[in-house]
């Protein structure tokens, strides 16, 4: 083969290309994948939001509602305040930089949050901490690959697998994204380091507000017990607005 190519060069670069082109196309689509994924990060973001937000839990034991107002500033900043029930009013959830807190006006008692808290439950929903004050940026935490592209059900869809970067400090062990062609999300599905199957969110209502287009009703459904759900549905959202820093200061959270 050495003394062919050295006779035919062409030969060793043709014997090459399928290698080099396999690299090139698996290089581009997790470039591609990557920026689907960024784009599902901002999507309900902005530069800076702010949004008024209703939620149902249902479980086998009751059935709950309550509204919330959130507000986020770049990837780093964001509150989320309880409007209704009256007994939860005011409660409130912080991220400020790398800090979670969480304030309870009853008492007036401010908790910073530790990373093994951030996969609780907030406020017995199915949702996490992390969730609701986006701890984590998916695009920051995994690495993404297109596993499907193509029609299900009718409709043209993008399925990309995420699995943890090696330095990342997540308790998902791989997550499963469907997305629509033009990248709003259909559906997660989150499995732990055991590759079980935990819960599915699933995306739907689109609509736009304020000139932006997104699904508005997010549910969480737990795997073992399928009859339960948090629903969460955005009622009005406003995008990059003016917030200071101080906004999202525990200072500015007990003042609410």
């Amino acid at each position: 083969m050495a003394l062919l190519c050295r006779a035919f060069p062409w030969l060793c670069l043709a014997a090459l290309l399928p290698v080099c082109n396999g690299a090139w196309a698996d290089e581009a689509s997790k470039e591609r994948a990557g920026v689907i994924l960024r784009e599902v990060d901002d999507l309900w973001r902005g530069e800076s939001s702010h949004a008024v937000i209703s939620m149902m839990i249902k479980t086998r034991h009751y059935t709950r509602k309550m509204k919330m107002e959130g507000w986020s500033k770049g990837k780093d900043s964001s509150l989320v305040v309880i409007l209704t029930p009256l007994r939860e009013k005011g409660t409130a959830s912080l991220k400020s930089g790398s800090s979670v807190y969480s304030y309870l006006p009853r008492t007036d008692r401010t908790v910073r949050l530790t990373a093994g808290m951030m996969m609780s439950s907030w406020m017995g929903s199915h949702f996490t901490n992390d969730d609701l004050v986006k701890e984590s940026r998916l695009s920051d935490d995994y690495e993404a690959d297109i596993t499907f592209e193509g029609k299900r059900e009718g409709v043209d869809v993008i399925e990309f697998t995420l699995t943890p970067k090696p330095d990342a400090a997540v308790v998902w062990g791989e997550i499963v994204y469907l997305v629509r062609s033009d990248h709003l999300p259909l559906r997660a599905l989150y499995f732990d380091e055991d590759m079980k199957l935990i819960r599915t969110m699933t995306f739907s209502k689109p609509e736009i507000m304020d000139d932006r287009l997104f699904p508005t009703v997010l549910r969480v459904t737990p795997q073992d017990k399928p009859d339960e759900f948090t629903e969460l549905v955005y009622e009005k959202i406003k995008f990059n607005i003016g917030l200071d820093d101080a906004f999202f200061s525990i200072a500015r959270l007990k003042r609410r």
